[in-house]
This record gives C-alpha cells, sequence and structure tokens, in this order.
C-alpha cells in the first residue's frame, strides 16, 4: 500500500506526511491516536509484530523489537492526517516501515469501525529535507501543527493568546512535543534523536525555538 518507486537514501532526513481520503477523519477517539503511536513504535523492527498476541495487560512498549529500521525524530498525529520527521537505518527501512505501520492501522481501523476499503490518500508521502535550515525548521513546523485545532487560521491572523496556545501544545498527548519536553511517559520510546542533528541543548532552548516561531509569524503579519 505505502511501497515507493524512488528510492530514499540512508543517512538523509525525510518529512513523511499522509491524511484520510478526502481529508477523512483517521483518529476519532484517543484510542485510535493510542494504537497509532504503539504501532509507530512495534513496527519500527526487523521483527514480525502481531498486536492481537499480547497477554492481557501488556503493552506493545514491551515488545521485544530487534533491530530498528528507522530513526524518528519527531512526529505529530492530527485528526485526519500525520507527520513523522524519520531517517532510515537500513536500505529500504523507511518504506518497510510505512508499510507496516499504515497496513497495520488500516486493518485495526477497518475492524473497530466496520468497513472495507483503503484509509489513506494513496501512498505516503515524503519530503527530503537536505538543507539544514529547513530541517531545523521541521520540528517547529510539526509541533505546531496542533495549533490549528484551536485556532485553524492563526497563520493569516496571528497568535490570539500566546500564553493558552503554549498551555494547549503542552497538554496535546498525540505528538513528541512532550518528549522534548522531557516529560516521562511510555511514547518516550518511539523517538531516537541521537542520530538527528543537536538543535536544542535543553528543553529551554527546543521552547524558544517554538516560541520564537509563533513569535516570526507574527512579525511577518506586522502584528508584533
Amino acid at each position: 500500500m505505502s511501497i515507493r518507486k524512488i528510492n530514499l537514501a540512508n543517512g538523509e532526513y525525510y518529512h513523511i506526511y499522509n491524511r484520510g481520503n478526502s481529508k477523512q477523519k483517521i483518529f476519532h477517539d484517543n484510542e485510535d491516536y493510542s494504537r497509532f503511536l504503539s504501532l509507530m513504535y512495534a513496527c519500527n523492527s526487523t521483527n514480525d509484530f502481531r498486536i492481537f498476541t499480547l497477554a492481557k495487560g501488556e503493552s506493545p512498549y514491551d515488545f521485544e523489537r530487534g533491530k530498528q529500521i528507522v530513526s524518528i525524530g519527531s512526529y505529530c498525529l492530527m485528526p485526519n492526517h500525520f507527520h513523522i520527521l524519520i531517517t532510515q537505518i537500513e536500505e529500504k527501512g523507511i518504506s518497510k516501515f510505512m508499510q507496516k505501520l499504515m497496513t497495520a492501522y488500516v486493518m485495526y481501523y477497518n475492524k473497530k469501525y466496520k468497513r472495507i476499503g483503503s484509509l489513506f490518500e494513496g501512498k505516503f508521502k515524503s519530503e527530503h529535507l537536505y538543507e539544514d535550515r529547513y530541517l531545523k525548521y521541521i520540528f517547529s513546523y510539526i509541533h505546531l501543527n496542533p495549533v490549528k485545532l484551536i485556532d485553524k487560521n492563526w497563520k493569516e491572523n496571528g497568535i490570539k493568546n500566546k500564553k493558552e496556545t503554549l498551555e494547549y501544545l503542552q497538554n496535546y498527548k498525540y505528538s513528541s512535543y512532550l518528549d522534548y519536553l522531557e516529560k516521562e511517559r511510555v511514547q518516550n520510546k518511539i523517538l531516537n534523536i541521537k542520530v538527528f542533528p543537536k538543535y536544542f541543548l535543553n528543553k529551554e532552548t527546543f521552547q524558544e525555538e517554538v516560541f520564537g516561531w509563533l513569535s516570526y509569524n507574527e512579525k511577518l503579519l506586522g502584528l508584533a
């Protein structure tokens, strides 16, 4: 479903994204988001994973993955789409990972909602982040996506309430924003930021970068 004809090179960074057919929702409740997140962890493996083989109460984050095939630097799940910053460890690792992830989630989704057919809008999309400045910007771009859920026109009109916006981001569970704030949670296991440039020395510099993009957008609009 998500195998691509072009080769994605080892050691390069990519912004991966996809959305639901006709922009339909692909996540309806916490269970859906949580399933996709756990699959992001479990599918990043050379080993096969079947979530239905887990013992009752066993966490998919305890799955013995073996060798990973990609490294994930950041991500964000939105109601009808997702974003992932990624680099592959082994040849064709990204395509293998995305095929496993999207196939497993569609199987779960179709069973839960008693439907058949495709869920996503074709194959996943990818952007090669070959420039350092763009790679750094993608961290903010991905993590700022949830702002659209409380103010869909913030890029055009500016932020109405910066404090409220930052509080919303700090409580949004379906992105890696909390991991960069060094919050302890099981989803920490999804990321492997060691192979990405060290743009942020600590959580303070990360927050400054995100806040800086919010302010920069306002300057462009002449609101600051």
